[in-house]
């Protein structure tokens, strides 16, 4: 098709501005762009190719001749304005939690299961920034040698709580050079020189809600439905890109090298493995990057058949804004539009 008309929701938001940034660099085949916030924000200047754009308040009938609509708000929200974008004609790609583990719902990573995106019926759901991280970098690891086992600790930015998380420790780093008090409002403790081992609310067996995601959706999307999987989400005072320590346990043995072998003819991924140059992934080199960047590849010295990879990615780039372009360029391409 020559160009499909594009709805953003949230535009005024991190995610959303992203996306408006992403469909400008990747070329996007934009006919027509609407783009859509809280009503209060309506009126609201966001910038795309340059242009400046008028933010119009969400409504159901703002759909209405609308092929694609990325989704970048709360779930709340998605699951009202959603249903009414489909029955308007238009394909929902939604970076919420609110359709992620529905049946008729697919859940798509475009280097792993681009395939799901055509049994779509309106919706097609954004994972989770972490798993997307993860799996773009152990679903080749999995083709290769078969997974049995996946043990992940993820170090997620501050970013990952929007930008009011962003100016938290902006603001508590200079109260601290300052010697002033330092107050939180977003998270549970002081994050500036701190960790957080809580993100999200808990469920059940002292699991966070986060940590879950990333048991529930790489089982999704992988279509692993008894993958074993244990998670640590972590929440570490840098600004921007998440960084997870993955270990695996394969069916097959796959030494370092053949997984580093793997992970360069890999979709998506960059490998940065020099650690004696002192060369492997930090969030520094990642930020505004669409890559997921794979490092510290090594056997695990406790078990045959383990990996253990260090990974690291732009979650608001990958993890939300791209891979929702990426999806709707599989529509575009393959005229999966309603």
């Amino acid at each position: 098709m020559a160009g499909a008309r594009i709805a953003v929701v949230g535009a005024t938001g991190a995610v959303g501005q992203e996306m408006l940034k992403v469909l400008d660099e990747r070329d996007f085949p934009v006919n027509k762009l609407i783009c859509l916030a809280d009503p209060r924000e309506a009126g609201t200047k966001v910038t795309f190719k340059g242009e400046k754009v008028t933010v119009e308040g969400a409504s159901p009938d703002k759909f209405a001749g609308i092929d694609i609509a990325l989704f970048a708000v709360g779930g709340e929200i998605s699951e009202i304005l959603g249903p009414e974008a489909v029955s308007r004609g238009t394909v929902v790609i939604d970076n919420s939690s609110a359709f992620r583990l529905r049946d008729d719902v697919p859940l798509v990573v475009p280097e792993v299961n681009p395939g799901d995106i055509k049994n779509h019926q309106g919706i097609i759901a954004n994972p989770n920034c972490s798993t997307i991280i993860m799996v773009v970098a152990i679903n080749p690891i999995h083709k290769a040698a078969g997974l049995k086992r996946v043990v992940v600790s993820t170090y997620q930015a501050v970013s990952g709580a929007g930008k009011a998380g962003l100016e938290e420790l902006e603001e508590q780093v200079r109260c601290y050079v300052d010697g002033r008090p330092l107050k939180r409002n977003v998270f549970q403790h002081q994050i500036a020189f701190n960790l957080i081992p809580h993100i999200d609310v808990w469920v059940d067996k002292g699991y966070s809600k986060e940590e879950m995601k990333l048991v529930w959706e790489t089982r999704k999307i992988m279509h692993i439905d008894e993958l074993a999987v244990s998670p640590t989400a972590v929440r570490v005072p840098v600004f921007r890109s998440h960084s997870e320590s993955i270990n695996l346990e394969t069916h097959r043995k796959l030494t370092a090298s053949e997984a580093g072998e793997v992970l360069r003819k890999a979709p998506g991924v960059i490998v940065v493995d020099n650690p004696q140059a002192n060369e492997y992934p930090m969030p520094l080199f990642s930020a505004n990057r669409d890559e997921v960047f794979v490092g510290r590849i090594r056997e695990d010295i406790s078990l045959d058949n383990g990996l253990n990879l260090w990974v690291v990615a732009d979650q608001i780039r990958k993890g939300a804004a791209t891979n929702a372009v990426q999806i709707a360029e599989v529509v575009v391409r393959d005229n999966l539009l309603q």
